[in-house]
């Protein structure tokens, strides 16, 4: 099993003329933490297009990660967000299902609510169903919520929770998150639990705290009848919607963390059959080098979803992964 250590490489040079010129990050853990010059709300923009921070601090001792290839199937998700009308969706559906999918992957969509029956009408039997959100009970006096009964009754199979834009647009915290996702399990829906830091989180070197605490939330929160039903996607949030993608080493280094932490805290057999999935602008151009690394299972995808042929491009990245072993 490889050994991932968190230390990199010292800061390089900065100059007014590069805006900013850093060495590879993958920004986990330190214990000083340099900041951007003149940092604003508009900090991503400093950044090329594979996002590198600042280096590690090599006062605190590096954290030694194993990384232990899952064994689950590759898993595709596609987020439709509040996206489409009846004639994109329409048209979205016909364009999957004339896509050629290699057949050993598990591929999911989850339309906004209002289309899901329109889907699952008309969309081929080899892409499952997901909601993009579910309620925290049984359903009742809750304007404008969605139970999971109501789900599983127009053939929903998965659900996604935790999002980011859930966190931190909507509010929803570890503790809501963690219920919500105990009652659709054991109501028997699968679970596409997520979690993943902010901008100024990397910078602090923070990564692994609000990662493990997030995943701390699914595991603590009430009784999880199993993990068979849940797939973990890590999605930095500076990374998602910004065309800021992390590097296939950023993206291995968490998710080999996050099955150590599975390992440590839950069992070794639910660290290696847990899908762990990478989103974060994941696109037809950048899924094949993702797909190589050993601990990162698959993808969940937003915009590109939105494009049938640029998706299916995505779900067959799994041959990158064949190639990779």
């Amino acid at each position: 099993m490889a050994m991932l250590s968190t230390s990199l490489s010292a800061a390089g040079s900065k100059s007014a003329a590069t805006l900013y010129s850093p060495p590879n990050f993958s920004g986990l853990r330190r214990s000083s933490c340099p900041k951007l010059e003149n940092p604003s709300s508009n900090s991503l923009h400093l950044f090329d297009s594979q996002l590198r921070l600042p280096s590690l601090s090599t006062r605190r001792p590096c954290r030694a990660v194993v990384a232990m290839a899952g064994t689950g199937k590759f898993f595709v998700g596609g987020n439709w967000k509040c996206n489409g009308t009846k004639e994109s969706i329409t048209k979205l559906v016909s364009d999957l299902n004339d896509a050629k999918l290699e057949s050993d992957v598990d591929v999911v969509v989850a339309p906004p609510f209002v289309y899901i029956d329109q889907v699952k009408s008309s969309l081929t039997d080899k892409i499952e169903i997901s909601a993009q959100n579910s309620w925290v009970s049984k359903g009742g006096a809750f304007t404008g919520e969605i139970s999971v009964e109501q789900l599983k009754d127009i053939g929903a199979k998965w659900v996604i929770l935790g999002h980011s834009e859930r966190r931190h647009v909507i509010g929803e915290d570890d503790l809501f998150i963690g219920k919500k996702a105990a009652y659709a399990l054991n109501e028997g829906l699968g679970v596409i639990a997520c979690i993943g830091e902010l901008l100024e989180d990397r910078e602090a070197g923070k990564t692994f705290d609000v990662c493990f605490t997030q995943l701390k939330a699914y595991y603590s929160t009430d009784a999880v009848p199993s993990w068979d039903n849940i797939v973990i996607a890590y999605e930095p949030v500076w990374a998602i919607g910004t065309g800021k993608v992390a590097s296939p080493q950023q993206a291995q280094e968490v998710h080999a963390a996050l099955r150590d932490w599975l390992k440590k805290n839950v069992s070794d057999e639910v660290a290696s059959k847990t899908r762990i999935i990478y989103g974060g602008s994941v696109n037809g151009g950048n899924c094949a080098e993702l797909a190589k690394q050993e601990d990162i299972d698959g993808f969940l995808v937003g915009g590109a979803s939105l494009k049938g042929p640029e998706f299916a491009t995505i779900v067959n990245s799994v041959t990158s992964k064949k190639v990779a072993a």
